[in-house]
């Protein structure tokens, strides 16, 4: 199956990008609700999701039917200021949506391999494909934990093995991070990337013509397209 090509939606506010795109993801939740009984959303960490999160937090839907998960996370406690899931609590576990199923990535272990063999054991209950996972992107091109640095990077793209939650080190992601892989991150049925910003645009756009840069094998084979959502 050949790559699809990308859709960009451009905004003219962060505000107007999250609402917008907050209407898209649960439009996307609600119709699979409809079709399966149950729909199944991975969202990302970093600054870029918090005005999203409340945004989406805010739409009316059969919450109680959604299970979310992270698409990555620090190997960190869930009440570190750096943590994904705490992330999420804050600003998406608002109101009715508080009445989600949430199923974070970390694990108390001792190291980060067993917690992403932890992890993945609950990853793998999950319905797949993912209704909708929401990516962001960061200025070195790297998606999910993903980075350029990470001394095995080619391996983890690929994940022979087929594992739910591979473990990452790489000296630029400041600690281990926990991911979800990249085919269970493509085969998703909406593929969204969140990014603000003009020095990420040119990073993207420059991604999109390399094909150099982690970010870029998001948009290898694909199926529907990526969803590129954008503001200034």
């Amino acid at each position: 199956m050949d790559a699809a090509e990308p859709v960009w939606h451009l905004y003219s506010s962060p505000g107007e990008l999250a609402e917008a795109l907050a209407d898209r993801i649960a439009d996307a939740l609600s119709e699979a609700i409809s079709l399966r009984g149950l729909a199944t959303l991975a969202v990302s960490g970093g600054r870029t999701p918090v005005g999203l999160f409340r945004a989406l937090s805010r739409k009316r839907l059969d919450w109680p039917k959604v299970t979310a998960a992270l698409v990555d996370e620090r190997f960190v406690p869930p009440d570190d200021e750096r943590s994904n899931a705490r992330l999420v609590r804050e600003n998406l576990l608002a109101g009715a949506a508080a009445r989600l199923t949430f199923v974070p990535l970390y694990r108390p272990a001792r190291t980060v391999d067993e917690a992403a063999l932890e992890a993945a054991r609950a990853i793998a209950g999950l319905k797949k494909p993912f209704d909708v996972v929401v990516l962001g992107m960061g200025a070195d091109g790297h998606t999910a934990s993903f980075f350029p640095d990470a001394p095995d990077l080619a391996a983890l793209l690929e994940n022979r093995d087929g594992r739910q939650v591979l473990p990452v080190t790489a000296p630029s992601a400041g600690e281990p991070r926990l991911t979800l892989p990249m085919q269970t991150i493509r085969a998703a049925r909406l593929v969204a990337l969140h990014i603000e910003g003009e020095e990420k645009r040119r990073v993207l756009t420059a991604a999109l013509a390399e094909r150099d840069r982690p970010v870029s094998a998001v948009f290898d084979r694909a199926g529907d397209g990526v969803q590129i959502y954008w503001a200034p």
